[in-house]
């Protein structure tokens, strides 16, 4: 492992590790941690590149950061977690899960895709209109560069087909907002390829968890306990 995480690490029980969106950190899940601090050792990670932790060598890819997620949980012994990712950090979550379904114990996929095809075109063209003219400009600007790695995560990952998602064992709650930047068939789409995938959509967009905490807690909590 090229890099050292940063992390934020709160309550006792079960390891829950919470991993935030695309140019986010751990602070995205400040509403979370006490809450679920009650019933679990609860852990906030910042991805590679993101919020404290730094941006190694390494590829900057979500199979990377799956990657790195294992090496974490290695490195401070954890065999098994739940796991809880928004947005980018579902895709992280669900491309570990199915990489290493025996490491997980249950899944909370929140605002996740499984390619850019997932995204209403309104937010995905700006998007790809950004990254083209980032990439260009990357031999020029190190900030370009890395608007180009940030935005490419968006454009060219997590690239899973829907049939690998049978290769997740672990009991997953699939959750969206009613106005999620996630085209709602393409949710759907998530939640019927994983088995016994449960799913839930909330009223909200993408950022629920932290613009609607009581609301998203009350989804997750239940789930995460029975």
């Amino acid at each position: 492992m090229d890099i050292k995480h940063f992390y934020i690490e709160q309550g006792r029980g079960e390891p829950l590790i919470l991993l935030h969106g695309n140019g986010e950190d751990s602070s995205y899940f400040a509403h979370q941690m006490e809450p679920f601090a009650a019933h679990f050792r609860v852990i906030a990670v910042d991805t590679r590149g993101h919020g404290r932790t730094p941006r190694g060598e390494a590829t900057f890819t979500i199979r990377q950061f799956a990657e790195d997620l294992l090496a974490f949980m290695d490195l401070h012994g954890i065999a098994k977690a739940h796991l809880l990712g928004f947005s980018d950090g579902g895709n992280i979550a669900m491309v570990f899960a199915m990489a290493h379904p025996e490491r997980v114990g249950k899944l909370i996929l929140d605002g996740a895709n499984l390619d850019a095809s997932g995204v209403k075109r309104s937010v995905q063209i700006p998007i790809e209109i950004g990254y083209r003219f980032a990439k260009f400009f990357a031999g020029k600007s190190p900030e370009a560069r890395k608007n180009a790695e940030m935005l490419g995560l968006m454009v060219n990952d997590p690239d899973v087909r829907p049939d690998e998602l049978s290769r997740i064992q672990a009991p997953t709650l699939v959750i969206a907002g009613d106005k999620d930047m996630i085209k709602a068939s393409h949710t759907r789409l998530i939640a019927s390829r994983i088995p016994g995938a449960q799913l839930t959509i909330l009223p909200g967009d993408h950022f629920i968890a932290n613009k609607k905490p009581g609301v998203f807690n009350e989804a997750v909590l239940p789930f995460l306990l029975q």
